[in-house]
């Protein structure tokens, strides 16, 4: 199904099921005559609050994201965790608002027969949306093409499963090699058509949005090789684990149908804590822009003063999955400074850098621009420092992963910035990376605000290399 068609429908059925609770619920609570009201509530007024509620809840923790062959009993987990969290705050509402009229009404406690009504009815309607999916899956629409890369006991064994539960909806097209005397043997019908190093060449000619990896143990190269291969590709990755990963406990693993896979660098920032993260974003920009403006001013008079050129500096940026924008600065630099030299880093005693571009690098003022870019949404406060598309072809070329970089949108100060100095050789991009990797593998607002708090700690006291 179309990823757009899919969230039209589940919004449609959620839409249904939601209203369907409330008006058996004000069936129950009004028109049955059983309990006593003070006051006859306005029946649109309250079903349209109630459902506008629920639907923001639901974006709000990620029961909107298109889903593709997750287990129903996964899809009524949520389902419940969300209501209960959404029924409890209802309820305390309730309270709090019966507190300030000095009301003491014990049917207060209908709300929970309310969750009753409404996880009956959403759980009904959620259940029947991916039976119908998995209907449409076995019948052949929707299905995912995938390939496998290796060609041993695990790769077979895996793709044997996939046959074996067609609600899967996934295809197995091809197999990819790791030793090339395995080229043009064949499972099930299905070829090894060519080793790992020509994955991104086969996962364009076969369509494929599914690669899993069935590799041994020492060939931890071909993992690395795979990754950074397809990392801008818009594919999910899969590995077949060992059997002391899984006892040990050191693979994460999903399950199909019983048979454990490890998701390769999955996002694993929660749904709700992204949107709280874009919330920040937004929030703290506008503070920061209206309670800097005097500051602003200030540096762009004074950069004008000193040299000819404009106070903003515009340079194209790679940010989130590639797509270039155009990140803002105070120009800190004589104007074309690059007009000669082409594209080069900047370094620590960069001779081009002015006075004033000089003292506002020293105290991070160069970067307040920026906040517009936060605002527009092509970075966030917290991230990897995006780097120019000549650089990043560049770099992704002599280190693997680099583009991995990419999945997550650049931020205006990051934990390589307030761990590592300015790149000025190809070793401190490697250096730098891991910091990024590192972060992006642990991504949480817990973490976020800490380097937030340590980025000022840098700019009051002039700690680091920011």
């Amino acid at each position: 199904m179309d990823k757009r068609l899919e969230k039209i429908f589940i919004l449609t059925v959620d839409f249904i099921f939601i209203n369907l609770a409330t008006i058996l619920f004000f069936y129950f609570r009004v028109e049955s005559g059983l309990f006593s009201l003070f006051v006859e509530p306005v029946f649109f007024l309250v079903t349209a609050a109630i459902y506008f509620y629920w639907m923001f809840l639901f974006i709000f923790v990620g029961m909107y994201r298109t889903w593709f062959a997750s287990s129903r009993f996964d899809e009524l987990s949520t389902l419940f965790k969300a209501s209960f969290f959404g029924i409890f705050f209802l309820f305390f509402l309730i309270l709090y608002s019966d507190s300030l009229q000095g009301i003491s009404s014990p049917n207060r406690y209908l709300i929970l027969i309310y969750w009753v009504f409404f996880i009956t009815s959403v759980g009904f309607g959620r259940v029947f949306v991916r039976s119908l999916q998995r209907r449409m899956l076995v019948k052949g629409v929707g299905r995912r093409n995938a390939l496998i890369v290796g060609y041993n006991s695990k790769a077979t064994n895996m793709h044997s499963n996939i046959l074996d539960h067609s609600a899967l909806g996934l295809d197995v097209v091809a197999y990819l090699a790791v030793k090339k005397e395995n080229v043009g043997k064949q499972h099930e019908g299905v070829p090894v058509v060519d080793t790992y190093e020509s994955i991104k060449e086969v996962v364009n000619k076969y369509n494929a949005r599914e690669v899993i990896l069935a590799l041994e143990k020492y060939e931890n190269d071909v993992l690395i090789n795979v990754v950074s291969n397809v990392e801008t590709e818009n594919i999910s990755l899969k590995i077949i684990p060992d059997l002391y990963e899984i006892i040990s406990g050191q693979a994460r693993t999903s399950q199909l149908y019983g048979f454990p896979l490890i998701d390769i660098m999955p996002q694993l920032m929660p749904e709700w804590e992204k949107k709280i993260k874009r919330v920040m974003d937004v929030v703290f920009s506008l503070i920061l822009i209206v309670l800097s403006s005097p500051v602003t001013i200030a540096t762009g008079i004074a950069i004008k003063l000193e040299s000819k050129g404009p106070v903003l500096y515009k340079q194209e940026r790679s940010g989130l999955n590639g797509k270039v924008f155009k990140v803002l600065k105070f120009r800190s630099m004589v104007q074309d400074a690059e007009k000669l030299s082409g594209p080069v880093w900047s370094q620590k005693d960069d001779p081009r850098i002015t006075k004033v571009g000089k003292f506002i690098r020293k105290v991070r003022i160069d970067e307040i621009p920026q906040m517009i870019n936060v605002l527009m949404g092509d970075m966030s406060l917290v991230g990897p420092r995006p780097e120019r598309p000549y650089f990043v072809e560049q770099l992704s070329k002599e280190i693997p992963l680099y583009k991995r970089r990419l999945r997550v949108r650049p931020g205006v100060t990051g934990w390589a910035q307030v761990k590592h100095k300015y790149d000025e050789t190809i070793d401190d991009v490697k250096t730098k990376l891991r910091y990024d990797l590192f972060y992006i593998e642990n991504m949480s607002l817990r973490n976020d605000l800490k380097i937030l708090f340590r980025t000022i700690f840098v700019v009051l006291f002039g700690k680091g290399h920011y």
